[in-house]
């Protein structure tokens, strides 16, 4: 092994992330993602459980600054309107990771196993969006369906901002998506 260096984390997703889009998720190690970042597997498991953590090790963070936004927003808000506060501080948290952002969505694409993790995580996040708006007083059936209409909405500005074609910020295509469902629900 080399000399200790800095940010074994952020080597081992580098590494972890080279070697998807090199040779596949599934046709890749974790002895060979810590023997690309010159480190141990021991190290690899002290940051992640397993190798699709690399990719879906962030959830967790996310998904709170989500819930907060919505907890926070104001009593007067409609559901939908605390939905997109949690979609915009999402956008905002997002949008200094575009590149790693670009990567990861080209990896789960590829993989069947990484995209039925994908939609886990995303009804996880509409649960969670669904009880921060309970806990605003939005009635059951009312809260889940503004948690879903929150999650289409999140994939598809995320979709429209991983595009190559593509370059604006991830908060702006957030607004204008959400100003697109204003528009539709509103006619």
């Amino acid at each position: 092994m080399a000399r200790w260096e800095p940010d074994s984390r952020g080597r081992l997703e580098q590494a972890a992330l080279a070697l998807y889009s090199e040779r596949g998720f599934e046709n890749t190690t974790v002895a060979e993602i810590a023997e690309r970042a010159g480190l141990t597997e021991r190290t690899f498991f002290r940051h992640y459980a397993d190798k699709r953590e690399v990719l879906f090790g962030g959830g967790t963070e996310l998904q709170d600054r989500m819930v907060t936004a919505v907890d926070e927003a104001p009593a007067s808000a409609t559901p939908m309107e605390a939905a997109g506060a949690g979609l915009r501080a999402a956008a905002d948290l997002l949008q200094q990771r575009r590149a790693f952002a670009r990567q990861r969505a080209r990896i789960i694409a590829a993989s069947a196993e990484l995209r039925e993790r994908e939609l886990i995580k995303l009804a996880s996040l509409a649960s969670a969006f669904a009880d921060a708006l309970g806990r605003r007083g939005v009635a059951g059936p009312a809260a889940s369906l503004t948690g879903e209409v929150a999650i289409a909405v999140f994939r598809s500005a995320f979709e429209r901002w991983v595009d190559e074609a593509d370059d604006r910020d991830f908060p702006e295509i957030m607004r204008e998506s959400l100003d697109e469902l204003a528009a539709v629900t509103a006619r």
